[in-house]
This record gives structure tokens, C-alpha cells and sequence, in this order.
């Protein structure tokens, strides 16, 4: 299973609703949790213009411990500085990563105070990717498995 699906336009690639599955372990307590539910690519309009980006809205079931609560976030993936790739922010417009699935995989890096978020996309079939994030610092050391199935 070593293959990857190249992804000649990540933006086009990404637009949608996906179904979501994430687990979350804490590497240092042991502790674990886990995520469902869905992610909404739509477009990104500013000002009643197009924009050309997508606005990432998710929204679940976070249940860590055994105790479930609702939970939401929402990222802009605007478009990157080389075509087919993205540029992406927190909803507040900070820099969050970049991602560039041409090759159907990519690694990317986000610092966090003095942790390290270190992400590796990967797409295997047309609607399926999958992200993991390992989380490694002196506040953090966290494993988060996500994988995203297209809807519809």
C-alpha cells in the first residue's frame, strides 16, 4: 500500500462534504479520544465577491475519556502560491500550513510556542486522504489520525 493518488488541484480535489474519522491519543498520559463528523469544503466568498479559496467547516462529536461533547472548527484554505496548491489559515487568518497533494502525499510542519505539529497527507483513492499529525514539545505529545471519505 505504498502508492499515492497524485491530486493535480488540491482546492478542486477538496470541494465537498466528507465524512470524518479521527483518533487522538495522548502519547504521554495514554489517554485517547476520538472525533466524527463531517467537514464542508464551500466556497469562500469576501464582501459578497469570490475569493477562490474554500472555508472548511467542521462540526461533530468529540468524545475523550468516554465523555462526548460537540465540537467545531473551521480553517481557509486559500489558494497556494504554486497552482494546484493550497495556502492554509486558521479562521482568524493566521498561517496555519501549506499543502500540495500533486504527488498525492506531503508533509508539512506548524510551530506552536515551543511544541512542533508535524502533518502527513496522504490521498490512496479518489475519495479518500487521510492526515496525521504528531504532536511533539514540552506542552504536547499527541498522535492525531484522521481520515476523510467523500459524501455523496
Amino acid at each position: 500500500m505504498g502508492e499515492f493518488r497524485p491530486v493535480p488541484d488540491v482546492l478542486a480535489y477538496l470541494a465537498g462534504s466528507w465524512r470524518v474519522r479521527r483518533s487522538v491519543r495522548d502519547r504521554a498520559s495514554g489517554g485517547e479520544g476520538r472525533f466524527e463528523g463531517v467537514t464542508v469544503f464551500g466556497a469562500m466568498a469576501e464582501d459578497g465577491l469570490p475569493h477562490g479559496g474554500l472555508l472548511h467547516q467542521e462540526s461533530g462529536t468529540f468524545v475523550w475519556l468516554g465523555v462526548p461533547r460537540p465540537a467545531e472548527r473551521t480553517l481557509r484554505f486559500l489558494p497556494g502560491p504554486v497552482a494546484g496548491t493550497a495556502d492554509v489559515r486558521f479562521a482568524d487568518g493566521r498561517p496555519f500550513h501549506d499543502l500540495d497533494l500533486r504527488t498525492g502525499r506531503h508533509i508539512a510542519d506548524h510551530p506552536c510556542s515551543a511544541d512542533l505539529y508535524r502533518g502527513e497527507f496522504t490521498v490512496r483513492e479518489a475519495h479518500h486522504w487521510r492526515t496525521v499529525w504528531r504532536v511533539a514539545g514540552p506542552a504536547k505529545d499527541l498522535l492525531l489520525t484522521t481520515d476523510y471519505a467523500r459524501l455523496g
